[in-house]
C-alpha cells in the first residue's frame, strides 16, 4: 500500500507541475562567439589587478616593491565548454602578464631605486560559473569556482648591483608570484558575481508589453547544462496589467527542443500565444467601433435593413450607420506543421446613430473568422503577420435571417481586410521581446512549425560589446563591492 501511495503522490505532483510556455537552448555552437566577446572583457578586467606592496628583508638586504601595474596581458589559449549539471567552464592556459613596478633596495649602506619590468609566464586559470534561478525567477551566476597558477616569473634586474639582485631576487620573485596568484581569482569572482549578474539583470522577467498586458518570463527551474547545451524553461505567459495576479492554466503541449545545429533555439507553445490572446481579451482590447462606414457598404446595409429603417422617424432614418465588432470569447491559437491559425468569434452590431438620441440597433450577427499567422524573429522581438483566410457571418436568431446575411459576407470581409487587419498587424508586428540580455540579438532566423508548438533556430549577434553593456548597468558600488564579494585568498588560488 505504501508503494501505491507513493506512486499516487508522484503522479499527483507531476500533474500539477507547471509546464513551460517558452524554452531556450544555447548550443555549443554559440560558445566560440561568446568566448571571443568574453575574453575581450576578461582581458580588460585582469588588467585591473592590483598587487599590494611587497616588503621584506634577508639579512642586510632590505627590499620594497610598490606601484605594481599590469602593462600587458596575452591569453594565448582558451576553451569555453559546458559541464553537465549547472556550470560553464572557462580554461585558460599558457597566458602571460607583463608587469611594471617600483623597486627600493638597500644592501648595507648601498641604496638603489627606480622602476623595472617583469613578466609572469605559464599562467593557467580555470574558472566555473554556476547558474541557477533566484527567488524572482531570474537566471543568476550563483557561484564562481576558480583556480589560478603562475608557473614562473622573470624580473629584468640591471645596473651596478645586478649580480647582487640576481643572487637575492628569488625572495622578491617568490613573493610577487605568490601575491599574483592570490589576486587573479578575486578579480574573476567579482566579474562573475557582480558584473555578469548586472548583465543578466537586463533580461526581462516580468515586464509590460504595452499599456494593456505584460509578460512573465520567470524561470520555472534552474538551467540545465549538458555536454552540448544549456537549456532554460520559462513560464512564457502574458497577463493583463490590471490583473497582475491573474494566471492562465497551461494545458498545451510542452515544446520540445532537439536540434543542435544553430547557436540558439527558442520554442513557443500554443499556451504562449493563447495567454496573449486571453490577456488582451480580458483587458478589453478586442472591441472596435467603425463610425465611418464606406459609402458602398452603407448603401447595401440600408437596403438590407430597409424594412426596419422605414419604421423610424426621419431624424433616425438619415442618421449615420455604425458597425461595432466585439470578440465574445478569447481567441485560440492552433499550431500545426502546416501552419499557425487563430480562430476568432465576434458579434457584429449594426446601428443608426442619430444626433443627441440613443442608438437604434438594426441587427446583431455572429462572425467566425480564421486568421493565418506567420511568425518571425527579428533582433530580439517575436513578430507576427496576420492574414484573414476564412470569414463567415450568421444570425443567432434564425436560419432565415442567416440566409438574408449572405449578400453582406463579401463587403464585410473586404471591410475587415482593408480597415481592421492593418491595425492588427501594426500592433502584432511590433512584437514582444524574448528573454535575452541587452546588446545580444538574433540573426539568420528559421521558423519551424510542429504539432502544438513552433521553434526558431538562429545565430547570436553582439550588437553591443559586453564591456559597453556592463559599464552601462554596473552597480554604483560595484568597484567597492569587489573586495567584499571576493572569496578568501586561500580558496582563490591553487
Amino acid at each position: 500500500m505504501a508503494l501505491f501511495g507513493a506512486l499516487f503522490l508522484a503522479l499527483l505532483a507531476g500533474a500539477h507541475a507547471e509546464l513551460p510556455g517558452c524554452k531556450i537552448r544555447v548550443t555549443s555552437k554559440a560558445l566560440e562567439l561568446v568566448k571571443q566577446e568574453g575574453m575581450r572583457f576578461l582581458e580588460q578586467e585582469l588588467e585591473t589587478i592590483t598587487i599590494p606592496d611587497l616588503r621584506g628583508k634577508d639579512g642586510q638586504f632590505h627590499y620594497n616593491i610598490s606601484e605594481v601595474k599590469v602593462t600587458e596581458l596575452q591569453l594565448r589559449a582558451s576553451e569555453l565548454h559546458f559541464q553537465p549539471e549547472k556550470e560553464l567552464i572557462l580554461q585558460i592556459t599558457n597566458a602571460s602578464l607583463g608587469l611594471r613596478f617600483r623597486r627600493q633596495l638597500l644592501y648595507w649602506f648601498f641604496y638603489d631605486g627606480g622602476y623595472i619590468n617583469a613578466s609572469a609566464e605559464g599562467v593557467s586559470i580555470r574558472t566555473g560559473l554556476q547558474l541557477s534561478q533566484d527567488p524572482t525567477g531570474r537566471m543568476k551566476v550563483s557561484n564562481v569556482s576558480c583556480q589560478a597558477f603562475v608557473s614562473k616569473m622573470h624580473v629584468a634586474f640591471g645596473g651596478t648591483f645586478k649580480k647582487v639582485y640576481d643572487f637575492l631576487s628569488s625572495f622578491i620573485i617568490s613573493g610577487m608570484r605568490f601575491l599574483l596568484n592570490q589576486q587573479i581569482c578575486p578579480v574573476l569572482y567579482h566579474s562573475g558575481m557582480v558584473l555578469l549578474n548586472s548583465l543578466l539583470d537586463t533580461v526581462p522577467v516580468r515586464s509590460s508589453v504595452d499599456e494593456l498586458v505584460g509578460i512573465d518570463y520567470s524561470l520555472l527551474k534552474d538551467p540545465m547544462v549538458s555536454t552540448n547545451n544549456l537549456d532554460m524553461e520559462f513560464r512564457g505567459a502574458f497577463f493583463p496589467l490590471a490583473e497582475g495576479n491573474w494566471s492562465f492554466l497551461n494545458w498545451a503541449v510542452e515544446p520540445q527542443l532537439q536540434e543542435e545545429e544553430r547557436m540558439v533555439y527558442v520554442a513557443f507553445s500554443e499556451f504562449f500565444f493563447d495567454s496573449a490572446l486571453e490577456s488582451y481579451f480580458r483587458a478589453g482590447a478586442f472591441r472596435l467601433a467603425l463610425e465611418k462606414v464606406p459609402k458602398d457598404l452603407d448603401v447595401l446595409l440600408r437596403a438590407t435593413y430597409l424594412g426596419s429603417i422605414i419604421l423610424l422617424t426621419p431624424t433616425e432614418i438619415d442618421s449615420p450607420l455604425k458597425l461595432e465588432l466585439r470578440v465574445i470569447a478569447p481567441p485560440r491559437c492552433t499550431i500545426k506543421p502546416s501552419g499557425t491559425t487563430v480562430s476568432v468569434t465576434a458579434s457584429v452590431t449594426i446601428s443608426l446613430v442619430p444626433p443627441n438620441l440613443p442608438e437604434v440597433q438594426l441587427s446583431s450577427m455572429i462572425m467566425d473568422a480564421r486568421l493565418s499567422a506567420k511568425m518571425a524573429l527579428r533582433g530580439k522581438a517575436l513578430r507576427t503577420q496576420l492574414e484573414l483566410t476564412r470569414f463567415r457571418i450568421y444570425s443567432n436568431q434564425s436560419a432565415l435571417e442567416s440566409l438574408a446575411l449572405i449578400p453582406l459576407q463579401a463587403p464585410l470581409k473586404t471591410l475587415l481586410q482593408i480597415g481592421v487587419m492593418p491595425m492588427l498587424n501594426e500592433r502584432t508586428w511590433r512584437g514582444v521581446q524574448i528573454p535575452l540580455p541587452e546588446g545580444i540579438s538574433f540573426v539568420r532566423e528559421v521558423v519551424t512549425n510542429h504539432a502544438g508548438f513552433l521553434t526558431v533556430g538562429a545565430d547570436l549577434h553582439f550588437a553591443k560589446g559586453l564591456r559597453e553593456v556592463i559599464e552601462k548597468n554596473r552597480p554604483a558600488s560595484a568597484r567597492d563591492a569587489q573586495a567584499s564579494s571576493a572569496p578568501p585568498p586561500s580558496t582563490a588560488a591553487a
